[in-house]
């Protein structure tokens, strides 16, 4: 039997410049972090020939092909299984809410199984023949930020070069600053989830005549991590701010009227910017809070479900692996 448990992330700035039609033109890049919230894959073998899937749902078929899963499926194909596996994922978070959690599950299932088959494979491969399964296979209209980061985990600031290069690089920090920085960033849950194809797919079809605007995300990032590394903690929350105005008008479900007042609350209370992290429309509102403001923001939001988590400093780990 083998586990692998691979985080979830939030995106702090530069989300949008990671789908390929703006980056293989003129680079993107986002700083990102993952949190210490999973998604736990377990892969063994069966005693029979067939091949059984569970999720929120049980499937047992004969072939790969008839696996509904489509994730997990593809993933069979890519690493070559064909039968007498049994493959279970299950997730701190619900789907759909926000946090990278279908990219996370594709480099979970694909770490899983190339491990359970002896093959070692590098964290570029992995993370490739993620976006492969969900860009080109699956044709989801997304980004591929979510996949390099569920591979190698800690904060980083990720580069995408015109030529197709990934440059994932480590943000380090303090301990202390890793720790405020941390203590600053909540995560209410909106109590919404969605599938985040509807407001991607009109984003990435808006690329050509957002074009400014991607540049104006792509040099905050930037910003974000120059800020960060000199310690001016409180001006990622402003700069939070700007992208958040900023980033509603790539699609125009990325935000809405309950989200907007929620927003307004938190800032009130003293939030000095926020977002909602992914795609938009639910899922969890993430805000920077200075040291006196967080609990009146944690009183205004009070009907909303708090996350609490910690910045992760891995990616993808096998956490077990017991061979008969």
């Amino acid at each position: 039997m083998i586990i692998v448990q691979t985080p979830l992330r939030v995106s702090l700035f530069g989300g949008g410049t990671d789908f390929p039609p703006y980056y293989l033109s003129e680079g993107g890049c986002v700083l990102t972090t993952a949190i210490n919230k999973y998604v736990f894959v377990i892969i063994k073998q069966r005693f029979d020939d067939k091949l059984r899937v569970g999720y929120t749902r049980t499937e047992i078929v004969d072939s790969v092909s008839d696996i509904q899963h489509e994730l997990i499926r593809e993933a069979f194909k890519m690493t070559g299984i064909t039968q007498a596996v049994e493959i279970t994922t299950m997730s701190d978070i619900p789907a759909g809410s926000g946090l990278g959690s279908s990219s996370t599950v594709t480099v979970g299932a694909l770490h899983a199984m190339h491990s359970y088959l002896n093959h070692l494979v590098t964290a570029e491969q992995l993370a490739r023949e993620a976006c492969e399964i969900e860009i080109k296979i699956l044709q989801k209209p997304i980004g591929i930020q979510d996949q390099y980061i569920a591979v190698y985990g800690g904060l980083r600031f990720l580069e995408f070069t015109p030529s197709g290069e990934v440059k994932p690089e480590l943000v380090r920090l303090s301990p202390m600053l890793s720790r405020c920085l941390n203590e600053s960033l909540l995560l209410f849950f909106t109590g919404v989830t969605r599938s985040s194809d509807v407001i991607l797919t009109e984003q990435k079809n808006n690329i050509h005549n957002r074009l400014t605007i991607l540049r104006q995300l792509k040099q905050m990032a930037v910003t974000a991590r120059e800020e960060l590394l000199c310690g001016n903690l409180d001006v990622i929350g402003a700069l939070m701010h700007e992208s958040w105005l900023l980033k509603k008008q790539l699609a125009s479900g990325i935000s809405n009227s309950s989200i907007e007042d929620l927003y307004e609350h938190a800032r009130k209370a003293g939030a000095l910017g926020g977002k909602i992290t992914g795609a938009g429309g639910g899922g969890f509102l993430m805000l920077y809070c200075p040291p006196h403001a967080r609990q009146k923001v944690r009183a205004a939001l009070a009907n909303l479900r708090e996350l609490p988590f910690e910045l992760e400093p891995n990616g993808s780990s096998v956490i077990l692996n017991h061979r008969h």
